[in-house]
């Protein structure tokens, strides 16, 4: 299994592109089998709108939702 952090085309723009700082600043780590999202956002939306806008692009592999949620 390759555990190297590298991105597919495409995937590593989802959440850099977005117009939420936000989720602009979540860690987005791939491998063979998973996606993971790490970071912190201020409501359980926010961490919402991150996995929903990754899942499109992720293919066959495991979606790991690991963003906190810390409120202001």
């Amino acid at each position: 299994m390759n555990a190297c952090p590298t991105l597919p085309s495409g995937l590593s723009e989802v959440l850099t592109a977005s117009p939420l700082p936000q989720l602009r600043r979540l860690v987005v780590t791939v491998n063979e089998v998973e996606v993971v999202i790490t970071g912190q956002v201020s409501s359980y939306y926010m961490k919402q709108l991150a996995q929903e806008a990754l899942r499109p692009t992720i293919g066959d592999r495991r979606l790991l939702n690991r963003v906190e949620v810390c409120p202001n």
